[in-house]
């Protein structure tokens, strides 16, 4: 076992760096189907089809081709590409943690940690640019397991080369934190800028 110094700081993406409301796409859908809204949300977020997805164990089509099978959907792949990828914004707390993360890179291996599909990465990399300050980008779909999988969070512990203990990470989903600390991972719930500068000074991350 190393020293509890840390090393490497793991942040997750979504509601963290870059905010998303998945009814935006769930309300457009309803436009083109007899489903409701309520419905459709269901089917996108957090589903077993969006798991397998955020997998990477169907391919886009597949994706869409199941999505227009069980809404009875009335649009084209063409058009769906935006529905589904128009659902991700930036807010001020968005900004001040890539700011925060923008300082820690001077001292620290920062990784990015995140259950994605190669749809909505492939966007946010070319619209957002909250991914310079990172070291290494960790995306489900290519691991092809999600949290709180234990080898998704072992496979960034490899990635970042550092022991359990000497890695702080941050998320907004409890569960996905506790899925890391049962590894010996120090995970801290994602509560706002100034919970995440507390959690950071509590484990010894210097701000300065």
């Amino acid at each position: 076992m190393g020293s509890l110094r840390i090393k490497a700081i793991i942040f997750d993406l979504g509601n963290v760096l870059v905010d998303f409301d998945h009814n935006l796409a769930a309300r457009r859908i309803a436009e083109f189907t007899d489903k409701g809204p309520e419905e459709i949300f269901n089917l996108f977020f957090d589903s077993e089809l969006t798991g397998l997805f955020e997998e990477g164990r169907i391919s886009p089509l597949d994706f869409f081709s199941k999505i227009k099978d069980t809404l009875v959907l009335k649009v084209g792949y063409d058009s769906f590409l935006p529905i589904w990828n128009e659902v991700f914004f930036l807010s001020e707390k968005n900004r001040q943690v890539y700011l925060l993360a923008q300082a820690l890179k001077k001292k620290y291996r920062l990784a990015l940690l995140s259950n994605v599909n190669i749809l909505h990465f492939d966007y946010l990399k070319k619209e957002f640019t909250v991914f310079d300050v990172f070291h290494h980008l960790i995306a489900s779909y290519e691991i092809g397991y999600r949290k709180p999988h234990p080898l998704i969070y072992r496979q960034a512990l490899g990635t970042l080369e550092a022991e359990a203990g000497n890695v702080f990470y941050t998320d907004d989903r409890p569960e996905l934190i506790e899925g890391a600390r049962a590894l010996g991972i120090r995970g801290f719930v994602f509560r706002g800028i100034e919970q995440l500068k507390q959690d950071l000074s509590s484990a010894g991350v210097g701000l300065e």
